[in-house]
């Protein structure tokens, strides 16, 4: 029996305030019941694997916990160009903030929605310094060379973790390798280091990781096959970074490889496999034995261990944005082409049924299949709610599917995020940086493997189908496809697309690539449309005076047909998204976050320069 790993708000039950002032002596000096002693603590490996736990619910969040929505699907990562809400679109940053700094190790309230990462914050930094030196200094007096070895391993993985995250948000960043005293000025107070440097100690501490780390170290737990599969997403980023933005080719490829090498650490140790349907992952009570999962949070009510995304999901909960046309139009049709050369009956039709029976099974299983008026755009997002939730529309929710007592556990890694940041690195490499070409064979252990996914019982019963595997020697002729964009490239772009809606990727992905252009909603006019809806048909209770003048639909010649209380029959065309329109105008400094003007304050106040990032000066 598979044991499960808990990772809740509350594992973390140590302070890390290893630097803490003594206490007076006698009585004062006793030692402490409920948190650890520095220099009686280390022992052993159960010592040490507590204060590592203290790690797990800041970067394996899931879907947090209670109401959290820091690092989560749904709530979290909803600034990017698959969704538009109603009138003005989320602004980007446009000036610099007062201030922008925490040093609490508290995930709530100090992520930056809009960087997809942490504020300026080096507390979790200072933790896995802390975490190696105290390795280094006593405990490896205590432990024999192999577990010694993982423990730094285990450490450095998170430090890697945290810088880069850091990196992603600021470019440039101090970077601390040993732990400081509170007077050692100058490198309290040093000014940022180029990100490639930061990124090269990243790059380091992570080869460390692979190749120390324990292969296996119990179940759900941080062990290789964990920290390869998180490798290969930070090693994808900053490779395709330093390329997409012209930084350094040599840092761009040795990344690149770096990656490849993680992913396929995960990939070739038979241990994960694309066993599980789409909609199980995102739905289920246990995901202890999906094979496809590498790492997922469990979510236990009898614990207090709960969170509130499936209720974000629940047909019911309204959220501001929904998914767009543009993002519509970017799902491939179960043929294998794009809709506009597609032979599949009925492809060039956008409305819900249609699109659930005609693209790529993950549409299905990620949207309702009828016009839904909980959602901006009338297409509703169900990915991370079970079928079975929307059978309580208009009436109470049990505790599982409702407010903040969920229970379905989360996917922290899994191998469909894997076999693509694989499949990318190569072709990167294979297109710019001299690496091997791509193969059919690179194609059907990755974007293949991912579509010969099985389908649910209720999916088949409808009608949907697999979608026809990827040839590389006949992709899609896409006609929307950038001019600076390889067709591979291209597909291997809409698979992420398709596969990661409403999780993590897409801000990432856009910023890594170049592309924030894309947030620019004036460059496409879909970006204002939802789904084609037939109103008499499909939603006729939308059809009320309420929306005499409001509510428009656009015909597929792009002609505008607004509602005027008794052309009931006109109304039928893509919904026309409420006010919808533009975000502010923004340049390309949003792809990194300004730090605050106090904490530039701060150092001239005590004799030093803190930089402020590019294009913000």
């Amino acid at each position: 029996m598979k044991r499960k790993l808990i990772i809740s708000g509350t594992i973390g039950i140590f302070s890390i305030g290893l630097l803490a002032s003594s206490c007076n002596k006698d009585v004062l000096d006793r030692p402490q019941l409920t948190n650890f002693v520095d220099d009686r603590f280390w022992r052993n490996e159960t010592d040490i694997r507590l204060f590592a736990n203290g790690f797990y619910s800041h970067y394996f969040v899931g879907y947090n916990s209670a109401w959290g929505v820091d690092y989560t699907p749904v709530r979290g990562y909803t600034f990017s160009d698959d969704l538009t809400s109603v009138g003005v679109q989320e602004p980007f940053e446009n000036s610099i903030p007062t201030s922008r700094s925490s040093t609490s190790e508290s995930t709530s309230g100090t992520w930056l929605t809009k960087y997809g990462g942490p504020t300026w914050n080096f507390a979790w930094v200072r933790k896995a310094n802390i975490f190696i030196n105290r390795l280094e200094s006593v405990a490896q007096n205590n432990l024999d060379p192999e577990a010694y070895h993982h423990w730094m391993a285990v450490a450095r993985f998170f430090r890697g973790y945290e810088y880069s995250r850091l990196v992603s948000v600021f470019g440039d960043v101090p970077y601390y390798e040993q732990v400081l005293g509170e007077t050692d000025w100058d490198l309290l107070y040093k000014n940022r280091d180029d990100r490639g440097l930061v990124m090269d100690k990243v790059y380091d501490d992570f080869l460390f990781v692979l190749d120390n780390i324990r292969v296996a170290d119990g179940t759900n737990v941080l062990d290789q096959h964990v920290a390869a599969a998180f490798i290969s997403r930070f090693m994808l980023f900053e490779g395709t970074f330093q390329h997409y933005h012209g930084l350094d080719a040599a840092r761009a490829k040795k990344y690149l490889e770096l990656a490849q090498r993680a992913a396929e650490i995960v990939m070739e140790s038979g241990k994960f496999s694309f066993s599980s349907d789409f909609k199980s992952l995102f739905s289920s009570d246990n995901l202890a034995g999906n094979g496809e999962v590498i790492m997922w949070r469990h979510y236990d009510a009898a614990l207090s261990v709960t969170h509130h995304i499936t209720s974000y999901n629940n047909g019911t909960e309204t959220m501001p944005g929904n998914a767009n046309l543009v993002l519509i139009k970017s799902f491939i049709c179960n043929d294998g082409d794009v809709w506009q050369n597609s032979e599949v009956a009925d492809a060039e039709n956008f409305s819900a049924g249609k699109l659930a029976l005609t693209r790529d099974p993950r549409f299905e299983a990620t949207f309702v299949d009828r016009p839904m008026p909980t959602s901006s755009t009338l297409l509703y997002n169900y990915k991370h709610a079970p079928r079975e939730a929307l059978d309580y529309i208009g009436r109470a929710y049990p505790p599982a599917w409702g407010s903040n007592t969920n229970t379905t556990d989360a996917p922290v890694i899994r191998l469909g995020e894997v076999v693509l940041n694989w499949l990318e690195a190569k072709a990167v490499l294979a297109e710019h940086l001299g690496g091997t070409a791509v193969t059919q064979e690179d194609i059907d252990r990755s974007i293949n493997a991912i579509r010969s996914r099985p389908l649910d019982a209720e999916a088949s019963a409808k009608g949907v189908k697999q979608t026809a595997p990827l040839v590389l020697a006949s992709l899609p002729d896409d006609p929307v496809r950038d001019g600076d964009v390889p067709p591979l490239i291209w597909e291997i772009r809409r698979e992420r697309r398709m596969e990661f809606f409403s999780e993590f990727a897409r801000l990432h992905d856009l910023k890594r690539w170049k592309k924030i252009n894309y947030m620019n909603y004036s460059t496409n006019p879909d970006y204002f449309l939802g789904i084609w809806v037939d109103f008499p048909k499909e939603l006729p209770s939308y059809l009320s005076e309420a929306r005499v003048g409001t509510l428009k639909v656009k015909k597929a010649d792009g002609t505008i047909v607004t509602y005027n209380g008794s052309n009931d029959s006109e109304m039928v065309g893509f919904y026309m998204v409420a006010n919808a329109s533009n975000r502010n105008a923004f340049t390309d400094r949003v792809y990194m976050a300004p730090i605050g003007e106090s904490q530039i304050v701060e150092y001239q106040e005590r004799g030093y320069t803190l930089s402020q990032t590019k294009g913000w000066n």
